[in-house]
């Protein structure tokens, strides 16, 4: 781009530099004007442009907290026409929210019509609503006319705007702010006024306080729906004194009793900026998907107030065991971050602690109060002016007259006439003798406010009741001069006065006052332990059905386990027994991989059920080796097609996720073969060449997790079944006819672990299989 400055062909309007300096610079310009022209608040009166501007442009509207409402739509349209030039939607917006109760904590605007819920719901259009200020906004805007802050042109230049507010308390605090600029945000909750102002007085008094001692008036943060909070003190602490953090905020929530041991629970208020419609559609899908199986119900009984009924589907479980829980899958409890982003005096972004963002409002009130009686004493000492004129005309009033009455120009004889002489009532104009010219300004010649306030003094004045009331108001003024210049000579005073103004602020807002109580309480959270899903859930018999191919479905009651059932198909039974509700049930895949599953998840028996696949992350590839109900203390043999195996904990085949758990290492073409219950002292092993071993179960190592040990030799093939049985009780199986045979004596097949064995007896069945 530079190769082109000097092209003569270019427009001189035209400028060439690099494309990187360019886009720098011009991006530069883009954030800086996002962070202080749109999304940080100003630490000294807590509000962004927008929300200055709607607040001012309703001011000049003159909508104040006593008077009438306007239509928002003409209060949108002059905030934008005016000094705002972005859409009316945002504007609206943004007004909606000063008026909200349930997102603001002091709302700032007084809205009439529907200007949205805690559900989620939009305000209505513009044109439907209206709106005016509240005594809180008139309360940041006092002292605008008396020179308090400083004004700027509008966009256009046509107007003049307040750079800041005056700000009767701090709002930045009270109201909270929220915003995304570039490269940086800010998150900042509501508090309560009174604890601010018991803050700042206490900073008044002692202005090197530590941030811990402002935690003492400070508790936390107070939001507009209440709720509890249960961060720790030390968080608390720790987030005030860096500026960021978060705290744990939950919902608050009573037991009802309903009589004859049941009961409900009543959710009254809800954590603060969560819609009221999602959280119920979130409960709701915990039920549907029997993530809480305890809950059975959600209702909202909302009026005005929060009510949000959660019925159990057990009263065995206390109450706090399930809104433990609920705590933790929902939104009933949520962390709300703070991240105290503001700009210092309206121009530097900072992080900031509380302290010194109470420091920044202080030192903002000080300023405030200075400016105000400087103005103040330029209206006295203006009015002073203006009283010595006409106390000097009281005095002199028979010569007024005179040269009101014959001199053609009566101001500038006012001016030069020298008060200081005695005069004579002239009795015609030929009598009357002009005012000589004042020879310097040490004679009594009348300024020109004088005279002109002379001029416009009315004839009903002339009376000696009004001199003596311009007497006394000079002494007042007088007076009252005097302790404005002590005021500002006095840094102790001016500290002492912005005390009391606090103190006002304090009674017409804080606690005492109507909605200035503290809404949002603090408790210690009490964190509950995972309960055993059989302790939620109503104990009930089922029968488990799971097909050859895999669809498992849990039927009513425990029914007898040779009744013919319906399958899909090509499909055939694989596994029927009698289980309970508050069962787990147990799946060993071919791939030495055990998966858990809750037996009340299963679905009902009126149709074919489900793929157990679709429960867990069981491979395509793999087979369900086993399925069985969970047993406390029980132990398991495992062993794989190979010949290896051992013995595994019962603790140890529980899975706490889909994938399942991995227990018996098997490397392909080798698959996990068998996993039966341990029962006896010695194990049974039997190979697909029909070859027989039998030996103690304690050869067998116990472990997690492995390969396992050889159980079985083999020439060809590879192990077929195996089982663990008594030695008294002796070998049982299946002949082929279907009967039952006990062999008792197996000194024949006994031998060491890792052995070949011999042949099977005489009507073993024949797919080598014990059981």
């Amino acid at each position: 781009m530079s190769d082109d400055a000097g092209d003569p062909n270019m427009d001189d309007r035209q400028v060439a530099e690099p494309l990187r300096r360019a886009l720098g610079e011009r991006y530069l310009t883009y954030a800086l004007s996002t962070i202080m022209h749109r999304a940080l608040p100003d630490a000294r009166d807590g509000l962004k442009p927008v929300h200055r501007r709607i607040l001012y442009a309703m001011r000049e509207l003159r909508l104040g907290s006593s008077g009438g409402f306007r239509k928002s739509a003409k209060i949108s349209g002059d905030v934008m026409g005016n000094y705002h030039p972005h859409g009316d939607g945002a504007i609206y917006d943004a007004m909606a929210r000063l008026a909200q109760d349930f997102t603001i904590r002091y709302p700032l605007v007084d809205g009439q019509g529907n200007f949205g819920s805690v559900d989620g719901d939009n305000p209505a259009a513009s044109r439907y609503t209206e709106a005016r200020l509240t005594a809180a906004a008139e309360a940041l805007m006092e002292g605008l006319d008396e020179n308090a802050v400083d004004f700027r042109d509008n966009y256009d230049g046509t107007l003049r705007e307040p750079e800041v507010l005056p700000a009767a308390f701090p709002n930045l605090l009270a109201n909270g702010a929220s915003g995304i600029a570039v490269g940086m945000a800010t998150n900042i909750p509501p508090h309560n006024l009174d604890e601010l102002i018991g803050a700042c007085l206490h900073l008044v008094r002692t202005p090197d306080a530590r941030d811990e001692t402002l935690l003492g008036y400070v508790k936390g943060p107070d939001f507009p729906t209440g709720g509890v909070i249960v961060e720790p003190p030390e968080s608390i602490a720790e987030t005030y004194r860096t500026g960021r953090g978060a705290f744990r905020l939950r919902a608050r929530w009573e037991k009802e009793e309903l009589g004859r041991g049941q009961w409900q629970i009543v959710v009254t208020e809800i954590p603060y900026q969560v819609q009221k419609s999602k959280l119920i559609e979130k409960l709701a899908e915990l039920i549907q998907t029997k993530k809480v199986p305890i809950l059975a119900d959600v209702r909202d009984e909302s009026a005005d107030d929060i009510r949000v009924v959660l019925e159990p589907r057990s009263k065995n479980v206390a109450p706090d065991v399930l809104m433990g829980t609920l705590f933790r899958q929902s939104d009933l409890e949520i962390r709300f971050s703070l991240n105290m982003n503001v700009l210092i005096d309206g121009r530097t972004p900072r992080v900031c602690s509380l302290k010194d963002v109470l420091r920044a409002f202080l030192d903002h009130r000080r300023d405030v109060l200075q400016r105000r009686s400087r103005h103040r004493l330029g209206k006295i000492d203006h009015r002073l002016e203006v009283l010595e004129g006409l106390l000097i005309a009281f005095l002199n009033l028979d010569r007024v007259i005179d040269i009101i009455r014959y001199d053609d120009e009566p101001k500038a004889a006012l001016m030069r006439e020298d008060w200081g002489r005695d005069f004579v009532r002239a009795t015609s104009e030929a009598d009357y003798v002009p005012p000589a010219p004042v020879a310097s300004d040490d004679e009594m010649g009348l300024s020109e406010v004088q005279a002109e306030a002379i001029l416009n003094m009315r004839l009903r004045s002339l009376r000696r009741l009004e001199e003596m009331e311009l007497t006394a108001e000079r002494d007042r003024l007088l007076e009252e001069r005097s302790a404005l210049e002590d005021l500002l000579e006095d840094e102790g005073l001016q500290w002492a006065r912005i005390a009391d103004e606090l103190k006002a602020v304090r009674k017409a807002f804080g606690k005492d006052a109507r909605g200035g109580a503290r809404r949002t309480v603090f408790a210690e959270a009490v964190e509950v332990e995972d309960v055993p899903l059989e302790a939620m859930i109503d104990r009930e018999p089922i029968t488990v059905v799971c097909s050859a191919m895999g669809w498992i479905r849990a039927l009513k009651g425990h029914i007898a386990l040779d009744t013919e059932l319906k399958y899909k198909d090509g499909d055939a039974p694989r596994f029927v027994f009698h289980a309970e509700t508050t069962d787990r049930l147990v799946a060993f895949g071919s791939n030495g991989r055990f998966y858990t599953l809750s037996a009340a998840s299963l679905p009902g028996g009126r149709g074919m059920g489900e793929p157990l696949r679709l429960m867990v992350d069981l491979p395509n590839e793999a087979e369900i080796v086993t399925l069985f109900p969970y047993r406390d203390g029980a132990r398991y043999l495992v062993a794989s097609s190979a010949g290896d195996g051992f013995v595994v904990p019962g603790d140890e085949v529980l899975a706490q996720t889909r994938a399942g758990k991995q227990v018996l290492n098997v490397r392909a073409p080798a698959v996990a073969k068998v996993c039966k219950a341990v029962a006896g002292d010695m194990v049974a092993v039997v190979g697909d060449n029909r070859k027989l071993l039998v030996f103690p179960l304690e050869e067998l190592p116990e472990m997690g997790r492995g390969k396992g040990v050889r159980l079985q030799k083999y020439k060809d093939g590879g192990l077929s079944d195996a089982t663990t049985f008594a030695r008294a009780d002796g070998l049982t199986w299946h002949d082929p006819a279907g009967r039952t045979r006990t062999e008792a004596d197996l000194a024949e097949w006994e031998g060491k672990r890792a052995g070949s064995g011999r042949m099977a007896p005489r009507g073993f069945p024949r797919d080598n299989r014990f059981t």
